[in-house]
């Protein structure tokens, strides 16, 4: 899965895999990247055009999904 470095003050880089619908996050602060699970397209789509990405991700995927 290909990582996509984004700008956020807590996320380093965010992939997505289309095919099994797994998310990757790396965070700044860890260098292990967590896999989500069954995360729906748009969800990634979201994640990548929210303003705060850490914002984003606590509110929308953090407790949703199994990682």
């Amino acid at each position: 899965m290909n990582m996509i470095p984004v700008r956020s003050s807590a996320i380093d880089a965010i992939g997505y895999d289309v095919t099994t619908k797994q998310l990757a996050i790396k965070f700044i602060n860890n260098p292990i990247s967590y896999t989500f699970y069954n995360v729906p397209f748009q969800v990634f789509n979201e994640l990548m055009a929210a303003p705060s990405k850490g914002a984003y991700y606590h509110k929308y995927i953090e407790g949703r999904y199994r990682g």
